[in-house]
């Protein structure tokens, strides 16, 4: 049996068990409604669930051009130099450690309570993780690479685009994976504590009213939204590695010498 049959096993077993032990009165529905009442749920108010998704997709696309953009540009500029790198990269991997849902309050307080705190927070949630995989991919790189760019008159900015951050893509991609997950979580987590719309804020608001169906319906859209970002970005790390592949393949070919005429008649 081979691993994603045996996944999908899983998952299948997973949503049986959802359905059945509520049901058989093993766990009382308060806790966990069964999987066909949590549907019925999201198919009756589909239009309430769908305007919500739409403002925490809003939140979290521009939260994610923060996050992930500024990371990558941040990770290249302090993992491309050695002297930004030895100054700010402890710095940085310092403030990674201290939990950042300590800060949200700090930002409602400069940036009130709207939208603009949340995509804030998010932001800087996502940021950490992408910055600090760009700067280590950064690391890794062969020095003659940029020493080659170098001597061929590329500029700062252009060695940045097309030797540093191609060079360090799969790890960039690894920190963009993660990013983009805490991205998600910061929106929907600063919806629950402080919003009038959004996927985090319906469940802050049937949770209040012990409305079971409704608050794992939220739930089940945020998962689906997480599930959907980390498949994307499995397609974007496969079609790389194809590409690094075919990269390393002609690199390979051009090294080898040419066959002589003779010998190869």
């Amino acid at each position: 049996m081979s691993a994603r049959t045996l996944r999908w096993i899983i998952v299948a077993a997973l949503l049986v068990l959802w359905e059945a032990l509520p049901r058989l009165g093993l766990i009382a529905e308060l806790f966990l409604p069964p999987l066909s009442a949590t549907i019925r749920v999201a198919v009756v108010d589909w239009r309430e669930y769908a305007d919500n998704l739409l403002v925490t997709l809003y939140e979290v696309g521009v939260a994610m051009i923060f996050a992930c953009g500024g990371g990558i540009l941040a990770g290249a500029a302090i993992g491309g130099f050695a002297l930004s790198r030895n100054l700010l990269l402890p710095i940085f991997s310092t403030l990674y450690a201290v939990p950042i849902v300590i800060l949200y309050p700090i930002f409602t307080a400069w940036l009130g309570i709207g939208t603009a705190s949340k995509i804030a927070f998010a932001g800087v949630y996502g940021f950490f993780p992408v910055m600090l995989s760009t700067a280590a991919g950064i690391r890794t790189i062969d020095p003659q690479l940029l020493l080659a760019a170098r001597a061929m008159g590329a500029t700062v900015p252009q060695r940045i685009a097309r030797v540093v951050i191609p060079a360090a893509i799969p790890t960039v991609l690894a920190g963009l994976r993660l990013g983009g997950a805490l991205t998600i979580i910061g929106v929907v987590f600063a919806e629950m504590l402080t919003s009038a719309n959004g996927i985090g804020y319906l469940v802050t608001k049937n949770r209040t009213t012990l409305d079971s169906p409704r608050v794992f319906a939220a739930i089940t859209v945020i998962l689906a939204m997480a599930i959907v970002y980390d498949v994307a970005m499995r397609f974007v790390e496969r079609r790389t590695l194809i590409w690094q592949s075919a990269g390393r393949r002609e690199a390979a070919t051009a090294d080898l010498p040419e066959m002589p005429a003779s010998a190869a008649a």
